[in-house]
């Protein structure tokens, strides 16, 4: 098996700002109300005929720029998302023609907010068995295209983006080490779209009692969401021998910052080594890991040889954590 680093990252939001004041006048809520209960103070919205590609083919050939790679170079592209374009085609096959890639394969990857990581996970055992020589891993979603803006609970946490990072075998992409996946199907029905798909086909009724969007029961992820957050970080870091001390960055799923400080506290990590701008972007799916670590290189906050550990967990519900050093 070879080796296999990040060469690459970008990322993309939409231009258009939606700011707790203006969700003020849409439902029963206020900004403080907000901050204190999520800490979110903004989050960006795709523009009217925007889709999950579109955002994604921009992070991509960002991604593609800093790896110093052209599309034809590229090899696989894998896109996780919960918002795909579609049902069929797969939201890869947009992404492709978007970015010009012609000698691409892809597929997509959809295990809701920890998709991404499962779809680093295995684009990093494709390039390293020899199957690809590289692979651009894509995290995208336009959650707005599923919120429910009547429901005053889920509606003020939800934003739309997308991360990628392009990943190969050169040595000056550091090493990915490590991966943690899992779900727990009992608990399916913790977060859900119910309607849309072959259990539940589209029709005037489930239109009506508007199925088709986001529910989820937010005391039961939050729990979830916490006790997942340190199970893995303490996992990760037990089985590649190492300490918490030993972990420079841990970037989490940007969900909910009280989800955040409450399993950093758990963990008794420093907040200065933990990743959060969920109070600018909200919960962006499977967009929040890769956008958050794309900030951070272009800040310059990541050296070689750091080892970053990156946490997720969603619907389904899933989980996933990926260890690198940079």
């Amino acid at each position: 098996m070879r080796t296999v680093g990040i060469l690459g990252s970008g990322s993309y939001v939409p231009a258009r700002v939606l700011r707790n004041a203006e969700l003020e006048g849409m439902v029963d809520t206020t900004d403080a109300w907000i901050v204190a209960r999520t800490g979110i103070r903004e989050r960006h919205i795709v523009a009217p005929g925007q889709a999950t590609s579109d955002l994604a083919v921009l992070a991509g050939r960002r991604a593609l720029e800093q790896a110093r790679l052209e599309p034809d170079d590229l090899e696989l592209i894998l896109v996780a998302t919960a918002t795909p374009d579609e049902i069929s085609p797969a939201t890869s096959c947009r992404v492709q023609r978007g970015l010009g890639a012609g000698r691409a394969a892809g597929f997509d990857v959809n295990a809701a907010c920890s998709g991404f990581v499962h779809a680093l996970m295995t684009g990093d055992h494709l390039v390293a068995a020899g199957a690809f020589e590289n692979a651009l891993i894509l995290g995208a979603d336009t959650l707005s295209s599923i919120t429910d803006y009547q429901d005053r609970e889920s509606c003020v946490l939800f934003g739309d983006g997308a991360g990628a990072l392009v990943i190969g075998t050169r040595a000056d992409g550091g090493e990915i080490l490590d991966h943690i996946v899992g779900m727990d199907g009992s608990q399916a029905d913790l977060i859900t779209v119910s309607a849309g798909g072959s259990r539940q086909p589209a029709c005037h009724e489930t239109i009506d009692r508007r199925a088709h969007f986001l529910h989820m029961q937010g005391r039961k992820v939050f729990r979830f969401a916490v006790t997942k957050i340190c199970e893995l970080v303490r996992e990760m870091t037990s089985r590649n021998g190492l300490s918490l001390d030993d972990v420079d960055l841990v970037v989490p799923h940007q969900a909910n910052r009280r989800i955040l400080e409450a399993a950093t506290r758990a963990l008794e990590i420093g907040p200065e080594r933990v990743l959060v701008n969920v109070d600018r972007f909200g919960n962006t799916s499977n967009a929040s890991i890769p956008l958050a670590l794309d900030e951070a290189v272009r800040r310059g906050q990541l050296e070689p040889g750091m080892l970053v550990l990156l946490v997720a967990f969603g619907g389904g519900v899933t989980w996933g954590a990926t260890l690198l050093r940079w």
